[in-house]
């Protein structure tokens, strides 16, 4: 089974610049999208053989979640259950046989720190949803986490120590997610490499390859004998992300 994940930064924008290309190459079985910026209204892209999940923000073209998978779910679910956090189309959880799917866009820390302590909250609740979750099934969960975990996952580590994404405190919260029992998969098969996910359009980023590691496949740790292959597409374009992928064996 092959996975994607890829943060769109837009789903409409993404689509002109050669999503639906991609999502014929590519040939995944289940490919969740963030920040898809869309309603089921909006959605054009509607290929055969493929259901399609969608979560969109309360705010229109902001945010949101959308999965579209050609193995059919036991149950979908929505967002946490949780009042606060469940305006902004973060989260889509698949329930599958033998795991969870879960796609996420973890919320931005943004500019001068201004929802980071929003952020640690949220970051305490979605690990308990997950470990709650995991008492059933393992899981895997992808997306956008708006993190660089270490400094191999960064070009320039010193100069963004207080940037959003590389705060001490962003990264200690995946540090907690990753010791409650899961592992970065990419990171796992590649524990020296440097490729990142993310670039900023200024400055021509990419073509210098000034990036981060924003985007990540989790698993639980029973299924890592189940993992065959991590990957970073970091020859793909239509965002400011790259999509990644992880392909892992049928039980």
């Amino acid at each position: 089974m092959l996975l994607v994940s890829w943060n769109v930064a837009g789903f409409r924008s993404c689509l002109k610049k050669g999503f639906a290309d991609f999502f014929e190459r590519v040939n995944a079985d289940i490919i969740c999208l963030q920040e898809s910026k869309i309603t089921d209204k909006e959605l054009e892209f509607r290929p055969v053989g493929y259901d399609i999940i969608i979560n969109p923000a309360e705010k229109k073209g902001y945010a949101g979640t959308l999965i579209y998978t050609r193995v059919k779910p036991l149950h979908v679910s929505l967002n946490m259950n949780i009042e606060k956090h469940d305006h902004e189309g973060r989260i889509i959880t698949l329930e599958f046989p033998d795991f969870y799917l879960i796609n996420v866009y973890v919320p931005n820390s943004k500019r001068e720190l201004l929802r980071l302590d929003y952020r640690m909250e949220w970051e305490d609740d979605f690990r308990k949803y997950v470990k709650a979750l995991e008492k059933k099934h393992p899981v895997i969960i992808c997306g956008d986490f708006n993190v660089c975990h270490e400094e191999i996952d960064i070009t320039n580590p010193k100069q963004n120590e207080r940037s959003a994404g590389f705060t001490i405190e962003e990264r200690n919260k995946m540090t907690e997610l990753l010791k409650s029992g899961y592992i970065d998969t990419y990171r796992h098969q590649n524990p020296t490499k440097k490729m990142y996910t993310w670039w900023s359009y200024f400055a021509n980023a990419r073509e210098r390859n000034i990036g981060w590691r924003l985007d990540y496949f989790l698993i639980s740790k029973k299924l890592l004998p189940r993992m065959k292959e991590a990957f970073i597409y970091n020859g793909i374009y239509g965002s400011d992300h790259c999509p990644i992928g992880l392909e892992i064996q049928d039980e």
